[in-house]
């Protein structure tokens, strides 16, 4: 029995392998590609045409190549020409400087968003970053609504504790409510 499953097995392995050659070669070429594959001159045949194949698709690869290191040609150099002249003009501070700022109402609520989320529950170092960057330059736009002097850009570690704590100070005095407060509406 167990012959017989080996058998079939075989036979079956077989076809999977050997009947989609056989289809392929009768659809593409007809039976003279079939007669070359089985004799010996239709074999060598075969190999030098496939050499002659490869080395043309060689020579037609070192010409592009040779082509790359030169640079592109034609239309695409006089796009990239273009991008370049374009990227040259274009200044990101003006455009930067054309957006409105935000309502002073909107920082606030931004302020008191980040201040809960920064006190809340545990998180990852990455997010706790993130949310302190957010609320120090939500801090730094509050500051320049109001004409308040700050120095968090270049602070780090306590010296930016404390003068997040003195410019919290400033704007609380100000009358800009930070945090909110346990049983009042947002």
């Amino acid at each position: 029995m167990a012959i017989a499953h080996i058998a079939v097995l075989s036979a079956a392995l077989s076809a999977l392998l050997i009947l989609p050659c056989a289809a392929t070669i009768l659809i593409t070429g007809g039976t003279s590609d079939l007669r070359r594959l089985f004799t010996r001159r239709g074999r060598s045949e075969l190999r030098e045409q496939h050499h002659s194949e490869r080395a043309s698709v060689r020579r037609v690869v070192r010409r592009y190549r040779r082509r790359d290191d030169r640079g592109p040609r034609g239309r695409d150099d006089r796009a990239h020409r273009r991008l370049d002249r374009t990227m040259r003009l274009w200044d990101p501070a003006a455009r930067l400087a054309g957006l409105r700022m935000p309502t002073i109402e909107q920082i606030a609520y931004d302020l008191r968003r980040l201040d809960h989320q920064r006190r809340s529950g545990p998180h990852g170092e990455a997010y706790h970053a993130a949310v302190m960057t957010a609320y120090d330059s939500r801090l730094r736009l509050a500051c320049r609504c109001l004409g308040i002097r700050e120095f968090l850009h270049g602070l780090d570690g306590v010296e930016l504790d404390f003068e997040r704590v003195r410019v919290e100070g400033l704007l609380e005095a100000a009358g800009l409510v930070l945090r909110h407060e346990p049983g009042t509406a947002v």
